[in-house]
């Protein structure tokens, strides 16, 4: 259905006369009367009924008119949902607990005015592809993994540093420690079930282990937090890394100890992925406050895989 014609029809109905309609939309008489012909073809009835007082809607004129009028605004509201600032900026994070959900709830909160779509996505490749096609604005990745680099149309800049934490139950060897360094995690069982091969993060504990040689175990199904917290807490053979920005409550029977890592401090490097070609205007405001974040650690005393981006 032409919807111009619609939108025609509904002035005509409303000024009640064509020339009136016709001065409205700046056309002339004689286009809007084809107009009203064309929608009239269309739905095989006649809408108006020409008389010495104008144009007089008919019966069906008088059935179409409110069906027309939501038509319209159904029309404005698709457009709407696609012009530039109006429809919400669709950011992929790791998970809802993770630190770059936690960023993202700071600049909403500093930033109501920008609706915000917050999803999930399973890896590096989905979220290019997502950002290739435009279905997804911003994507927070730790970049590609050796052999996998990006597309040129992609842009990433490193934005935020993650700190891992040795999480241990109260019957670990280490519980008590205030700290621990990368050497003294050496013959530790270090389970982290969920690892999948092939992701930035399963490369990014491959090098972690190669590097330190560490033992660093992702057997068995991940059952999320929760359940990793109760086996970290029954279980003093087993630890885990977990991010120091991670927000986990656990039960007080649990005891469970999160202890910095040091010597050095192993970071989980996050970069903001977006395509070069993207006109969000919110997605520069997202880029201009993420690069006001402080550090989260020395960069001195921090390591990141070699493939990493710079900061």
């Amino acid at each position: 259905m032409d919807l111009d014609a619609v939108r025609t029809f509904v002035v005509a109905a409303d000024a009640g006369r064509f020339q009136e309609a016709a001065a409205e939309l700046a056309v002339t008489q004689q286009a809007v009367s084809k107009r009203i012909a064309t929608l009239e073809r269309g739905l095989g009835v006649r809408l108006f009924v020409r008389t010495p007082r104008g144009a007089q809607l008919t019966i069906d004129g008088q059935a179409f008119l409110p069906h027309a009028r939501e038509l319209l605004r159904v029309a404005e509201r698709a457009v709407a949902s696609v012009r530039a600032g109006t429809r919400a900026l669709r950011v992929d994070v790791l998970s809802s607990r993770s630190a770059q959900s936690g960023l993202m709830r700071e600049f909403h909160r500093l930033h109501p005015e920008i609706e915000l779509d917050v999803l999930t996505l399973f890896d590096l490749d989905t979220a290019v592809a997502e950002l290739c096609s435009g279905a997804l604005d911003a994507t927070f990745r730790a970049v590609a993994a050796p052999g996998r680099p990006l597309p040129e149309d992609v842009a990433a800049v490193r934005v935020f540093d993650e700190p891992l934490q040795l999480l241990t139950g109260p019957g670990h060897a280490l519980a008590n420690a205030r700290s621990v360094t990368m050497a003294e995690l050496v013959g530790h069982r270090i389970w982290m079930p969920g690892i999948v091969p092939g992701t930035e993060w399963a490369a990014y504990y491959d090098d972690l282990v190669a590097e330190f040689g560490l033992t660093i175990e992702a057997t068995g199904p991940n059952f999320g937090s929760d359940a990793l917290l109760d086996t970290i807490a029954d279980t003093p053979a087993l630890a885990t890394f977990m991010s120091a920005q991670t927000r986990l409550v656990w039960p007080a029977g649990h005891g469970l100890r999160r202890i910095p890592v040091t010597d050095p401090t192993p970071v989980y490097p996050h970069s903001l992925l977006w395509h070069r070609d993207n006109p969000h205007p919110a997605l520069a405001t997202l880029r201009t406050h993420l690069a006001t974040v402080p550090p989260t650690c020395d960069e001195t005393t921090a390591w990141t895989p070699g493939w990493t981006n710079p900061r």
